[in-house]
């Protein structure tokens, strides 16, 4: 009698949910695979992404586009995400998501704040995401898996990629506000964010998002992103862990 097959994924633990996470809120741009309606043959275009306020990918598509098409015929679709560095480009990880596609309706609140939070993220998108051909959708995460380096795989399911808080909605009422707050008034703070806790170099950090479980930030094309030490679970939390931080890289880095 033959032995069972050994399965080759780990169990999903605390730091595999982690990366993945990291994986999503950090990613400027991933490979979007959908299914040509003409031939129903797999089609996989690189698309730039940001993440709604739950962490669920963000994609800004024109209707001209072959994907686009795709998602319109079967909104069943995956997204590759996590940049290869130095050396072997498979020793790096990356996340592979199955979801589904959900236009934004123009105008809804949804829509409306995925567009911030997109611009953010995307700044030169600016010129062209009002177009009356260009569309956000949201891509509702079913299920994925990890590979986070050699013989390191899990399995993902939804609630464990997404963020499930109950001061998300206030959170996404305040976030353009503090945003803009912390980017003017406070850039040596968010450039000690940038260095002390993520390790990035010096330079003008500008913050791009600020969710439950932490805060995502860019030097041009280079992101970081940051996780609070306890997620909040009351938009009220979000001014206190700011200065808190703030005031723990400043002594860090020795200001």
């Amino acid at each position: 009698m033959s032995e069972a097959k050994k399965d080759v994924l780990l169990e999903t633990d605390a730091a595999a949910i982690r990366l993945a996470r990291t994986l999503l809120r950090a990613a400027r741009f991933a490979a979007l695979a959908t299914l040509d309606p003409e031939d129903g043959a797999p089609f996989a275009t690189r698309v730039a992404t940001a993440t709604d306020m739950d962490g669920a990918p963000l994609i800004l598509v024109s209707g001209l586009s072959a994907h686009t098409k795709g998602l319109e015929a079967e909104p069943r679709c995956s997204l590759l995400l996590g940049e290869p560095g130095k050396g072997d480009p498979l020793a790096h990880p990356r996340l592979s998501l199955k979801a589904t596609a959900r236009k934004l309706e123009r105008g809804s609140d949804a829509q409306l704040r995925a567009e911030r939070r997109y611009l953010a993220r995307h700044p030169k998108a600016k010129l062209y995401i009002g177009f009356p051909d260009f569309a956000l959708y949201r891509l509702e995460p079913d299920a994925a898996l990890l590979n986070g380096g050699f013989a390191r795989a899990y399995r993902l399911l939804r609630d464990e990629l997404l963020t499930d808080s109950p001061a998300l909605a206030a959170l996404a009422e305040a976030e353009h506000g503090a945003i803009a707050h912390m980017n003017s008034d406070h850039a040596d703070a968010v450039e000690n964010y940038a260095r002390h806790f993520a390790g990035g170099p010096a330079g003008k950090w500008q913050l791009t998002g600020i969710d439950p479980d932490g805060i995502d930030l860019a030097l041009g094309d280079e992101t970081r992103r940051i996780f609070f030490a306890e997620p909040l679970t009351d938009a009220g939390q979000m001014r206190p862990m700011l200065v808190a931080m703030a005031k723990e890289a400043r002594a860090g880095l020795g200001g």
